[in-house]
């Protein structure tokens, strides 16, 4: 329907059937037929004959009005499709965990800003969840995320940034909260504090592989939602929770943060992108974050 209606748009500027065909590149007798053709799908006559050639009807007007924005935007989607298959995008959209990109993203997008000047960057700071879903809806292009991203990253293109040590966060009465670093055997029979896997997916399971690696079963007081509140439980119940070990410049009341000895207690710092051709805007944001971890 799209291209009849374009066809009408050219009749009408045109003020004639011939005049339109011949700019269309199409005989008169198929424009006329789309001309009716349409009529049968509006439901009325879009033309009026003259002795000059035609004009629209009253319903021709009301069709250019409502329907030339709509021919505008498809055109414009279009070109932005065409675009895109080839590697070409004006907009890229970028989630990210501020917690762990801080450090990273910013340089990044100085470097891709020196080689995509006037490219156009939406930038989201949200949950790893928010993140996954936002990929996978086709929300989003690139995702910055920690270890959560692992669950998705069969999903998905990924490469690993950086490897983080391990902290843990405990209250500040705890006898180890004055200790410079622990062994996770240290934690063995201590209630730990789980983040609820709707927000952080696979945060649990990674506390509880990081434990088994260290000879126990890591025991889950209570989950909750959020960072925050974990580090609010942590004090409050005399629990213990294992974090990236970039926390230790962080501050929460009543918690202590003390790195964690054990060399195989790892956490990655994870970038994800769209599977398929990747425009060069994402390429070159994924080595320009490459190049700063590096670094």
């Amino acid at each position: 329907m799209i291209d009849r209606i374009r066809a009408l748009l050219m009749v009408i500027e045109e003020g004639s059937v011939n005049r339109a065909a011949l700019r269309l590149r199409i005989t008169q007798p198929a424009l006329s037929r789309q001309m009716k053709a349409l009529e049968n799908e509006v439901g009325g006559r879009l033309l009026e004959r003259e002795a000059s050639g035609v004009s629209p009807t009253a319903l021709g007007h009301a069709v250019v009005k409502s329907m030339r924005p709509v021919v505008k935007a498809y055109d414009a989607a279009l070109a932005n499709l065409r675009r895109e298959a080839r590697g070409e995008r004006s907009e890229l959209r970028v989630g990210y965990l501020i917690s762990a990109a801080q450090s990273v993203l910013t340089p990044a997008l100085s470097r891709l800003r020196k080689t995509h000047p006037d490219l156009k960057l939406k930038l989201h700071d949200t949950s790893p969840r928010e993140q996954i879903d936002g990929l996978r809806a086709g929300e989003l292009d690139v995702a910055l995320i920690g270890q959560e991203g692992a669950v998705a990253a069969g999903d998905f293109h990924h490469a690993r940034l950086r490897s983080f040590g391990v902290c843990v966060a405990m209250a500040d009465r705890d006898p180890l909260a004055q200790r410079k670093a622990v062994s996770l055997r240290e934690l063995k029979g201590r209630d730990f504090i789980g983040v609820d896997e709707e927000q952080m997916p696979g945060r649990n399971r990674w506390m509880s592989e990081v434990c088994k690696a260290a000879g126990f079963k890591a025991r889950f007081l209570v989950t909750v939602d959020g960072i925050t509140n974990v580090l609010s439980q942590v004090a409050s119940e005399s629990a213990v929770t294992l974090l990236p070990d970039y926390f230790l410049k962080s501050q929460h009341p009543g918690v202590t943060f003390v790195p964690v000895t054990d060399e195989r207690a790892r956490w990655d710092f994870i970038v994800l992108w769209q599977r398929g051709r990747a425009p060069a805007s994402t390429r070159a944001l994924v080595d320009a974050l490459n190049e700063v971890t590096a670094g």
